[in-house]
């Protein structure tokens, strides 16, 4: 069974204070970036001015996450389920990319942060794809951090183009053997960031929801995951450290056991 604790705010401090630069930086952070509207609407705003303050937030964190030498930061910015919102909220959104990079290209090539997007881009609007495929361009020459947004992604979509793009290749006979784990990763949409990095270390999400929304369901199978009640226009950097020395703390054995000194056992 599987149990979510709560942390009082007695251990939220302690774990905060215990962040240490010095030891290892997850390489690769995903963020369910939950919590837009009702931090809007907590304020009596339209949900709209929450995704935009949420928008600015992202150039905060992307920033942070980058000089503490995060390797890939992965956003999930809109799912393959978004299309069911509000008329109005999607247009909303699919404008959002267009003045984010407009804006924030210029800092990221200042950062050195490379942009990488994945999900079913040909369905969003022409401006939409134009506003990405630009900023891709403009930052492909950066060999920092990449900033990799999840747009109109679905991780039960995504497994499904991977096993129907498998098995056309087994009727055309160019593969004839079983598929391996490692095989399968790379019809994967993060098998653009490397054998080392598709897979991310650590997964947040805001907002107090704990729950994984079709995300990363086949990449995520031995990443921890850090549940904040923040809304996502609140996650401050302070927070990113926390889930970091959250992170720090922990005892990753993928499955297997790591030996232990004298009195660990």
């Amino acid at each position: 069974m599987l149990k979510i604790f709560k942390r009082n705010s007695k251990q939220e401090t302690n774990i905060a204070e215990s962040f240490d630069p010095e030891k290892p930086i997850p390489s690769h952070i995903a963020i369910i970036m939950d919590g837009n509207g009702r931090w809007a609407q907590k304020r009596m705003m339209p949900r709209i001015a929450g995704h935009k303050e949420g928008m600015n937030n992202v150039k905060t964190i992307t920033k942070h996450a980058s000089q503490l030498g995060v390797k890939v930061l992965t956003l999930y910015a809109f799912s393959t389920e978004n299309w069911k919102r509000p008329t109005d909220e999607v247009n909303f959104l699919m404008k959002l990319p267009v003045d984010f990079f407009d804006v924030f290209v210029p800092e990221l090539i200042k950062e050195n942060v490379k942009v990488n997007v994945m999900g079913y881009k040909e369905y969003l609007p022409a401006h939409t794809q134009n506003a990405v495929e630009n900023a891709i361009e403009q930052t492909k020459d950066n060999t920092g951090m990449i900033l990799n947004f999840a747009l109109n992604y679905g991780s039960r979509a995504e497994m499904l183009t991977a096993v129907n793009e498998i098995v056309d290749l087994a009727k055309e006979g160019k593969i004839t053997e079983t598929v391996d784990e490692e095989q399968f990763s790379s019809y994967l949409m993060t098998a653009s960031l490397g054998k080392d990095l598709q897979d991310p270390d650590l997964l947040i999400r805001t907002s107090g929801e704990e729950r994984i929304s079709n995300f990363l369901l086949w990449q995520i199978a031995y990443s921890e995951l850090f549940f904040t009640e923040m809304f996502w226009p609140d996650f401050t950097t302070s927070h990113l450290e926390e889930a970091i020395a959250s992170y720090q703390l922990r005892n990753r054995r993928f499955g297997g056991l790591k030996e232990t000194t004298e009195g660990d056992a």
